[in-house]
């Protein structure tokens, strides 16, 4: 894939919400049952913080617990829960801190899919806090580079 290939960023209107979206070449069925396989996230995953599932469901569903490999300097381990499940179309999931990283689709008359990926801080115990640890401005980052990795992916796959 090209190396302009690029997400484009949403302005939510709101500075706790950071969003993008890019349109990829499949169903969004495809691409949603990629996003419910926790030990698919790595593949995507633009932040670099994303390890490895270490446990949970193969498949996620409305309130399906899993925990995650992470490393952000040194390597830890955080549990999500799915919050938000509406099958094909949108998936989300939060941890103690109560953010959220959110993935909606929609389909296209074309047959292909437009992804938005979203990291919701309005919903955190305490979102100024995520200020202080520069959360908003590198989940927007990630969120684009995860959307680019995401459609590499499954425009890939067979």
């Amino acid at each position: 894939m090209a190396n302009d290939v690029r997400a484009d960023i949403i302005d939510t209107g709101n500075p706790y919400i950071k969003s993008a979206s890019i349109t990829i070449n499949a169903p969004a069925d495809v691409i949603f049952d990629l996003l419910a396989r926790p030990r698919e996230h790595a593949r995507f995953d633009g932040s670099g913080t994303v390890i490895e599932q270490v446990s949970g469901p193969e498949r996620l569903e409305l309130g399906s617990k899993f925990n995650m490999g992470m490393k952000i300097k040194l390597p830890y381990r955080i549990g999500s829960q799915v919050v938000e499940f509406d099958e094909g179309r949108q998936i989300a999931w939060a941890h103690i801190g109560k953010h959220r990283w959110r993935y909606s689709l929609r389909s296209l008359d074309d047959g292909s899919t437009l992804v938005t990926e979203t990291f919701d801080g309005s919903t955190a115990r305490f979102p100024p806090a995520l200020k202080l640890i520069n959360a908003f401005e590198n989940n927007q980052k990630a969120i684009a580079k995860t959307l680019v990795r995401l459609k590499e992916l499954v425009e890939s796959t067979p």
